[in-house]
């Protein structure tokens, strides 16, 4: 009988023993997971708060992408590094250049390459793990610039039919004319007069009430249409079959010429013996 109390008692010790380790061991790995998320919260801490539109930047950019740089590569002339459009103005430029369209829905990371199914979730992964490449340093943000450069008409966050504020036109005129005066001196030669005056057209024009003034209005990048680059590729790839067609059709009909000539003769006749 008492072997049997032991034989029992064995296995129940045993798994006290185990019920023991368990909890000590979830108990050991509590307070590692608790001090894991509380770095992780104090490096979100650490992290300066950056109060810039990435939407906004990336909207200014696109506009001195499509509606001046073009304009300035014809001059050729670049932008000092004291202008606020200069592109070590924008503190998403970094990130911006690391980002990987590869189709409608697949946007890719370049630093980590990991894949997103939308824009916005590439700039919340940004955001979340790659803060360290932001260029804060100068605390610039290319946002600020968007008064000045028509942002709306890019990103449609206001409607076109807004009522227009005068005092509004005012302040973004003096910020345009401010970036023209800054980016394009007009002591700095001809080609630099030409784009002052170029982009005091091509964007201060605009600030104003009055009806008929509109943003961008000497132009923009050309973009080459994609049905324009289809019809041309089917163009040189049909080109040479039309010639072949027409070598081929017009060696048939010299051929048909010759055998009519042959048949349309008439024999010859033997003169008469005299």
């Amino acid at each position: 009988m008492a072997n049997r109390r032991i034989g029992k008692t064995i296995p129940c010790s045993a798994f006290s023993v185990f019920i023991l380790l368990l909890s000590s061991a979830t108990s050991q790995s509590q307070p590692n997971q608790g001090i894991d998320v509380d770095a992780s919260r104090n490096i979100k801490e650490q992290q300066p708060e950056v109060h810039c539109s990435r939407e906004r930047s990336r909207a200014a950019w696109k506009i001195i992408e499509e509606y001046l740089i073009p304009f300035m590569e014809k001059e050729k002339y670049q932008l000092s590094s004291r202008c606020r459009l200069h592109q070590s103005n924008d503190i998403f430029r970094e990130q911006e250049e690391h980002k990987i369209h590869v189709d409608i829905n697949e946007y890719r990371c370049g630093y980590c390459k990991k894949v997103f199914r939308a824009e916005k979730y590439l700039d919340q992964h940004f955001d979340n793990r790659h803060y360290n490449l932001l260029n804060v340093s100068h605390g610039k943000c290319l946002a600020d610039l968007c008064g000045a450069l028509h942002c709306d008409f890019v990103v449609n966050t206001q409607s076109q039919k807004t009522k227009c504020n005068p005092a509004a036109s005012a302040r973004n005129r003096h910020l345009c004319e401010d970036l023209a005066n800054s980016c394009f001196p007009l002591n700095g030669g001809p080609s630099v007069t030409r784009l002052h005056e170029f982009f005091l057209r091509q964007f201060c024009d605009a600030h104003t009430c009055s009806k008929g003034r509109k943003p961008f209005s000497r132009g923009g990048k050309k973009h080459t249409s994609v049905f324009y680059l289809a019809v041309s590729i089917l163009i040189l790839m049909f080109l040479p079959i039309f010639y072949l067609i027409v070598y081929l059709y017009q060696r048939e009909m010299g051929k048909s010429t010759t055998q009519l000539k042959r048949f349309s003769k008439p024999p010859g006749r033997k003169p008469k013996p005299s």
